[in-house]
């Protein structure tokens, strides 16, 4: 077999490989970085934590509107007691109970007097009808009727208290407490904006992450394609060489150096190969994908293009605007000057209409009676606050210092914010200038590598110097990568410097292969 014989079969054998390849993607997920953006956003727990910490907000923000209307509520009481009220002394009572003992005996004590007097005695003998009437006096029960009319004066004056009702219907309506309803709707408000300004950050984190992974998996995916390339180089070379020694214009020496050659291509092939397969478990983790799955970056790695259009400058101001950490750090500032309006609050009177229903039972209001009786009153209560150790003025103090604290924190985040503009401009432009010297470098590692070639397979050219044109290939195309990569990076490091990292630009789109 001729050296033309050889090449032949290793086109057919790279042809085959990349048949079988096209056929195994068939199988696999392809997927953009759209894709991957949409997936991560799906899917991200931190990003559906700032979710609910935004519907918290809002419910607080509702929550301080009802502070404007009136509160209503309803108590209610029962009680139980052992013993009764009496309006009468334990004598006046016993007494009462007892009128008509009192009364028969006094008539009976009267009756005997006047029978025993010698004067009335004898006129009262003197006639049978007299007699008998008064006798008549002496056995009249006057007792039982008297004890009980007597019984019942007594309870007349006894209030029964042992089970006692009580219940009211409540209303107050705010109508000044120091400016700190006003404060806390505003506070409440303020809050809601504060959790969208932080999912923005987090949105934008999350969307960070996935283009750092995609880029390194397609970075390692170019690099893969590299080293199966500068493998096939090798490999083919080693059949020439051993076609060679076969017609003896090689020697044993030069195919053991080729053969050095292939096991550290093939050594490399399988380091980017596990490097690969770990980036994508990334970025399925990423995407809310199992890791185990079969991802395919729909991205042409066999001749990627680094071109992605300009990001226009912004100015300071506009990056403030965009950038939802500095709209969180003005918002809590905002937040942290309402508060000091809350703590002086305690230092301002406070005013309240007032309105109840109260029922009771039992109730005086017609005597006393064991009915439920009720009635309603309105008014208006006022605080005034005098002195408390000075609290509120101490609390008052801390709150402004608070809110100074937060504006400190705000313009120290401008100047870090403005810097890493500036820094990743300049890295922006420096990834250019790597870009274009390294399409530089790969050309001329690619002329010297034809050439090399040309003269190796005409005889003029040992193998190691075709070597070292291989190697320079690598090293020229493995910087190409890096430096494509590395301004892909800057770029979307640049969109998220500026807020606009939701944004697509350019060749971030990703082409499908």
């Amino acid at each position: 077999m001729n050296r033309k014989d050889i090449r032949t079969v290793c086109m057919a054998a790279i042809i085959c490989a990349a048949i079988l390849q096209e056929t195994a993607a068939d199988a696999q997920q392809m997927l953009t970085l759209e894709q991957c953006r949409e997936m991560a956003v799906s899917t991200s727990k931190t990003l559906q934590a700032a979710e609910k910490k935004k519907e918290m907000a809002s419910y607080d923000k509702k929550a301080a509107m009802a502070a404007w209307f009136p509160e209503i509520s309803i108590v209610g009481t029962y009680q139980y007691n052992s013993r009764n009220l009496s309006l009468l002394s334990e004598d006046a009572s016993d007494a009462l109970k007892n009128t008509g003992n009192t009364v028969q005996g006094d008539i009976r004590d009267k009756i005997s007097s006047l029978l025993s007097d010698p004067v009335t005695g004898a006129i009262i003998q003197s006639s049978p009808e007299l007699l008998a009437f008064v006798n008549s006096l002496g056995t009249m029960d006057i007792a039982g009727p008297l004890n009980a009319l007597g019984a019942e004066i007594d309870n007349a004056f006894t209030l029964g208290i042992n089970n006692v009702f009580a219940g009211a219907v409540t209303l107050t309506q705010p109508i000044f407490m120091g400016g700190k309803i006003i404060s806390y709707n505003k506070i409440a408000a303020l809050a809601s904006d504060l959790a969208g300004a932080e999912y923005d950050a987090e949105y934008q984190a999350v969307l960070w992450n996935v283009e750092q992974a995609w880029w390194q998996t397609i970075s390692l995916q170019a690099k893969v394609d590299l080293a199966q390339s500068y493998a096939d180089l090798l490999h083919m070379m080693e059949h020439d060489v051993q076609a060679l020694e076969a017609e003896g214009m090689a020697t044993g020496t030069d195919v053991l150096s080729v053969k050095v050659k292939v096991n550290e291509a093939d050594m490399l092939l399988t380091k980017a190969g596990n490097g690969l397969i770990l980036s994508k478990m990334l970025l399925c983790k990423l995407c809310g994908l199992p890791p185990e799955s079969d991802i395919m970056l729909a991205y042409d790695t066999s001749d990627p293009d680094f071109s992605p259009q300009e990001v226009p400058v912004k100015s300071d101001e506009e990056i403030f605007a965009a950038r939802p950490e500095i709209r969180s750090l003005g918002i809590a500032t905002e937040i942290y000057s309402r508060k000091v309006t809350v703590a002086r609050s305690d230092m301002m009177p406070k005013i309240a209409l007032t309105g109840n229903y109260i029922v009771t039972s039992p109730n005086l209001f017609h005597g006393f009676s064991n009915r439920p009786g009720g009635f309603f009153n309105v008014g208006v209560t006022m605080q005034i606050p005098i002195i408390h150790g000075c609290e509120a003025m101490q609390k008052t103090r801390k709150a402004k210092a608070e809110a100074e604290m937060t504006r400190l924190r705000l313009e120290e985040a401008k100047e870090m914010i403005s810097l890493q503009a500036a820094s990743l401009r300049k890295q922006d432009e420096e990834a250019i200038r790597k870009m274009g010297m390294a399409l530089e470098h790969m050309d001329s590692a690619e002329e010297n590598l034809r050439t090399a070639t040309v003269g190796f397979n005409e005889g003029v050219i040992p193998a190691q110097t075709l070597f070292a044109a291989q190697t320079a290939w690598l090293q020229a195309h493995s910087e190409y990568i890096d430096a494509g990569i590395s301004m892909q990076l800057s770029r979307t490091g640049l969109l998220k410097a500026y807020g606009d990292l939701t944004e697509r630009h350019g060749n971030n789109a990703c082409p499908a292969e």
